[in-house]
C-alpha cells in the first residue's frame, strides 16, 4: 500500500542517534538543548522548548498562559482532538470557530463574529488556537489584530507547518503570537520519533513551561525558597509533568533539521504535480491564500459531490481497496462523543461538516515517487467516475 505520509530516514539520521547511545547521556544532556536552539534559530524565534509530543507542548503552552477552570479556549473544529484536549486538561472550557471554506483554517470572519457576540455575553476566550491546517498558515496578521482588541492570547498549532511561511516569512517566529507549537510525529515533515516543540519571543513563558515539562522542578538557588541543602538539592515548586524529550529524539531532529528545506520543497512540487494531474477531475484542489506558502503536510482534496456519481464513502474505500493509503485529516472534533457530551451538536459549524463530507488526504512524502503518483490519479479517475 502507498501510505498517505512516511518519514524519511537516512544514515547521516542513523548515525546521530548512534552517536547518542554511545555517549553519557541518553535524556536530559547536550543534544535537547541544541535541538531547541537550532529550531528557533532557524524559525526566528527566541526561544525553543523541546517536549516529548505537540499535545504535551500545547497542554504547557495553555497553563503558561494562565488558563484554568473558569476559562474559554476557541480552536478549529478541524484538527485533531489535541487541540482541543489541552484546554480541558487545565480545567478550562473549550469552544470551536468555523472553518474558511477555502482555506479550512479559522475562518476570521467567523472568529470576528463570535468575538463580538460573546463581548456581549461577557463569555470571551483566553486563549484562541488557530490550527495551521496541512502547513498553510492562518491569517495570523488579521488574527493579532482581533486579539489586541479583545485581549486573548494566542498559540499557533503549527503541528503541519514547520518549514511554511506565512508574508514571506517562516512559521514560528511567534511575530503574530505568544507560542508557535510543532509535531515532529513520524508522518509530519521532520520526525523525532515522537516529539514536538513549543518556540515563543517571551522569556517567561519559555522558563514556566521548561518548568512543567520536567515535574515542575528546579535546580536554580534562586527559585528556591530557601538556602539548597547541598549541590544534590533540588525543589518542587510547580505541579509539572514528565514531558520532556530525550537526547536519541532530539538527535534524530537536528539531523533532520539539515533536509529541512530539501522535504518542502519536495513536497511543494509533489503538489504542484498533483494540481496538474488532477485538473480536470471534478474535484477541488487545496486552495493556496497569496500570503502563505504551504509546507503541505497534507494534500487534501473536496468531491464536488453534485459531479460525483459515488458517494464519498465508496470513493475513499475503493481507493484504500486498490491499496492507496488515503486518509481524513480530521473527523470534526466536535462531533467526537466526549463533546457531544458536553452539549455540542453536529449542526453547530457547518461549514465543518461540509469539509468532513467530502475531504480526502491523498498520499504525500518526500518519497513519492512519480510512478506512484501516477498509480494514485488513475485509481482516484477510477473511483469517482465508475459507477
Amino acid at each position: 500500500m502507498i501510505p498517505y505520509g512516511r518519514e524519511d530516514i537516512n544514515q547521516q539520521d542513523i548515525e546521530a542517534v548512534v552517536g547518542v547511545l554511545r555517549s553519557d547521556f541518553l535524556t536530559q544532556g547536550p543534544v535537547v538543548p541544541r535541538f531547541e536552539t537550532e529550531i528557533a534559530g532557524y524559525c526566528g524565534a527566541e526561544y525553543g522548548v523541546a517536549l516529548n509530543s505537540a499535545t504535551s507542548a500545547l497542554h504547557v503552552a495553555c497553563l503558561a498562559l494562565g488558563l484554568g477552570p473558569g476559562d474559554i479556549l476557541w480552536t478549529s473544529p478541524i484538527s485533531f482532538v489535541a487541540s482541543a484536549n489541552c484546554a480541558i486538561y487545565c480545567g478550562a472550557q473549550v469552544d470551536f470557530v468555523d472553518i474558511d471554506p477555502n482555506t479550512y483554517n479559522m475562518s476570521v470572519e467567523a472568529l470576528e463574529s463570535k468575538l463580538i457576540s460573546a463581548e456581549i455575553k461577557g463569555q470571551l476566550p483566553k486563549i484562541v488556537i488557530p490550527v495551521h491546517l496541512s502547513g498553510q498558515s492562518c491569517e495570523m496578521e488579521l488574527i493579532h489584530k482581533l486579539a489586541k482588541k479583545y485581549k486573548f492570547k494566542i498559540i499557533e498549532d503549527a503541528s503541519h507547518a514547520v518549514g511554511g511561511t506565512y508574508k514571506n516569512q517562516l512559521i514560528g517566529n511567534c511575530r503574530y503570537s505568544d507560542v508557535t507549537v510543532f509535531s515532529f510525529h513520524p508522518v509530519k515533515i521532520i520526525t523525532t520519533a515522537e516529539g514536538g516543540m513549543a518556540l515563543t519571543n517571551q522569556a517567561d513563558l519559555a522558563e514556566k513551561m521548561a518548568l512543567l515539562r520536567s515535574h515542575g522542578i528546579t535546580r536554580e538557588p534562586g527559585k528556591m525558597d530557601r538556602e539548597p541543602d547541598g549541590p544534590w538539592y533540588y525543589q518542587q515548586i510547580d505541579l509539572g509533568f514528565n514531558y520532556r524529550m530525550t537526547e536519541l529524539q532530539a538527535a534524530l531532529g537536528c539531523s533532520q533539521l539539515e533536509r529541512l528545506n530539501e522535504f518542502v520543497l519536495k513536497r511543494q512540487m509533489l503538489s504542484k504535480q498533483y494540481n496538474a494531474l488532477l485538473n480536470d477531475l471534478p474535484i477541488i484542489i487545496p486552495y493556496q491564500h497569496s500570503d502563505t506558502l504551504s509546507s503541505y503536510h497534507l494534500y487534501i482534496i473536496r468531491l464536488k459531490k453534485d459531479e460525483v456519481q459515488r458517494s464519498h464513502k465508496e470513493v475513499f474505500t475503493a481507493l484504500r481497496a486498490a491499496n492507496i493509503g488515503v486518509n481524513l485529516h480530521y473527523i470534526p472534533i466536535h462531533t467526537q462523543p466526549f463533546y457531544q457530551n458536553l452539549g455540542f451538536t453536529a449542526g453547530d459549524f457547518p461549514q465543518a461538516m461540509s469539509y468532513y463530507a467530502e475531504a480526502i488526504s491523498l498520499p504525500l512524502f518526500p518519497g513519492l515517487t512519480n510512478a506512484d503518483q501516477q498509480i494514485i490519479v488513475e485509481q482516484l479517475k477510477q473511483a469517482i467516475l465508475s459507477s
